[in-house]
């Protein structure tokens, strides 16, 4: 984002709209999916829909969670890499197919290669997790969140 202005803190003006979207966040948790997968996703999508802030959360939660510097430079090009796992790749395809719905929806062979490393409630969860950050990524554009505030660890909390 070019204006480095915030516009609002959604989560002040409106907290029960904040609870509601963070509940989701609450249920992806929950899922059981691997933190370091669910990170993976969400640095991916929210490079996909150009969220800095987003972006700048989740590489600071994935280098503190123990992932490389190596993997964390390579999501903006997965594909071109060796350093993935199949899991892991199939998640970033997936990601991108429900990121960029609009441009081609989502392929047979896309689903396929999902259901090839996720069960059909792991893939539900997966979706899930994906819907929650590109709403993140949404609300965080919108109303220009300050890129540079989050504390690694804190999950939005230190956000100014």
């Amino acid at each position: 984002m070019s204006d480095e202005r915030s516009r609002a803190d959604y989560a002040r003006v409106d907290p029960d709209a904040y609870r509601v979207h963070s509940a989701l966040e609450g249920y992806v948790r929950g899922t059981g999916l691997e933190h370091t997968l669910l990170e993976l996703v969400r640095i991916r999508a929210s490079y996909l829909n150009g969220c800095a802030y987003c972006v700048d959360m989740h590489t600071k939660d994935a280098r503190l969670a123990g992932e490389s510097e190596q993997r964390l430079y390579a999501v903006p090009v997965w594909r071109e890499t060796p350093f993935f796992t199949p899991r892991e790749r199939a998640a970033l395809a997936w990601t991108d197919a429900l990121t960029l719905i609009a441009d081609e929806g989502v392929s047979d062979s896309t689903y396929a290669a999902a259901r090839e490393e996720f069960d059909e409630r792991a893939l539900v969860a997966l979706t899930m997790a994906i819907v929650a950050i590109n709403g993140w990524n949404r609300l965080s554009i919108a109303f220009g969140t300050p890129v540079g505030s989050y504390v690694a660890g804190s999950k939005g909390a230190a956000r100014t």
